[in-house]
């Protein structure tokens, strides 16, 4: 039974721990600078732009998705993000005290980066079937992640977009556009030729160590001392209660396995960098939102390690 214990608290360190390397080594890389603020800035810019889409395409490209369970796992995705989406308004509009921060605390609690950290966890668990369980995933949620963020900061802010920029966002992702590319070659079984596959794998493989040391570079927990209260209550819906409803709703759906893993990794991933952008380009409180994704990253290395020691101990992945 102790043996047991051990081998299912090595998995889960097997998963997390190299995360927590990767972004200390880019915490510590900036501070000894040999990482600045340039090299974030254009790092992120290729990893957004060109690597992970290259990885997401690579994938789903693959991935026949007549015998794939993805659909099912997306679908799934969409109806708990929904969900929970609908919970962090209701519990913001009576915990926030300013309405201009709800948004920001609302998307905080629901968006998760799952392209960087999540697809990070996946890998570390599971190899190329994990990957390939959670890119079409990765996708399809991401566009509501767009409108959800959107429709939430334009309440609390009070700020005049339409519909239009926010079609317009989800048009121009380009990871939504690497798996809109990728879903005919899937579909159609057509076979890429061998100098893209492996000109694309070069790109994909970049994605993963360079977004983490990135993410790991931008972090400033300093700031966390600064009015942590609707922090922490993001964090809190984030890391507790938004992997509890996606892990508690996947069993009750039928999920097991790798599936159930993909559910509990992907909810369990820390707030989106993303977020802090749309929150800034919005003119909300870039602070809050920054120290919400400081928080949750930290956090998500001991919450995600608890998880899978519960989830394996019982066997259900």
């Amino acid at each position: 039974m102790f043996a047991d214990f051990l081998a299912t608290v090595e998995f889960s360190l097997a998963v997390t721990g190299p995360i927590f390397v990767i972004l200390g080594l880019g915490a510590w890389l900036r501070r000894a600078g040999m990482i600045n603020e340039a090299f974030i800035d254009v790092g992120s810019r290729l990893v957004f732009n060109v690597t992970l889409p290259a990885l997401l395409f690579i994938s789903v490209a693959k991935t026949r998705l007549d015998t794939s369970a993805n659909l099912a796992l997306a679908g799934f995705g969409l109806v708990a993000t929904l969900v929970a989406w609908g919970l962090a308004e209701l519990l913001a509009k009576f915990a926030v005290s300013a309405e201009r921060d709800r948004g920001v605390v609302v998307q905080g609690a629901f968006r998760s980066n799952m392209a960087i950290v999540g697809l990070a966890y996946c890998v570390n668990a599971y190899g190329e079937a994990g990957l390939v369980a959670a890119s079409l995933y990765v996708g399809i949620v991401t566009i509501l992640f767009n409108i959800l963020s959107v429709v939430t900061l334009n309440r609390s802010l009070h700020a005049r977009q339409g519909i239009a920029p926010v079609i317009r966002s989800v048009a121009t992702n380009p990871l939504i556009i690497g798996i809109v590319l990728a879903l005919p070659v899937s579909i159609s079984g057509l076979r890429l030729p061998a100098i893209v596959l492996q000109s694309g794998e070069y790109f994909a493989n970049m994605t993963l160590p360079l977004a983490l040391l990135c993410t790991g570079a931008a972090l400033d927990f300093r700031s966390l001392r600064h009015d942590p209260r609707d922090t922490v209550l993001a964090a809190t819906g984030k890391l507790f209660a938004v992997p509890l409803l996606f892990v508690t709703g996947g069993i009750a759906w039928g999920f097991r396995g790798i599936e159930l893993g993909v559910l509990l990794l992907m909810s369990s991933a820390p707030t989106a960098a993303a977020s802090y952008v749309m929150v800034r380009a919005m003119g909300g409180n870039a602070a809050l939102a920054a120290n919400i994704i400081a928080l949750t990253t930290l956090g998500s290395l001991v919450t995600t390690s608890a998880g899978i020691v519960l989830l394996r101990g019982l066997r259900l992945i």
